[in-house]
């Protein structure tokens, strides 16, 4: 590989919302996610709402449901 044309591949830290961190290699360095697989419907098997600009509410006002 030619020296100087490849970015620089280093160890970073992923944090994610749920507070689960763990060491990932990139080239951008540590990252913040709001879900990961720790925390993630699909891995975990439970249902979890992710409200995001109030779309939940914006729901229940529509059609008056309580």
């Amino acid at each position: 590989m030619k020296k100087g044309v490849h970015p620089e591949y280093k160890v970073g830290t992923v944090t994610c919302a749920c507070g689960n961190t763990f060491q990932v290699r990139s080239t951008i360095g540590d990252l913040k996610v709001e879900i990961c697989s720790n925390c993630h419907p699909f891995f975990t098997g439970k249902q979890k709402l992710v409200d995001s600009a109030g779309r939940v509410e914006k729901f229940m006002r529509k059609y008056n449901l309580k």
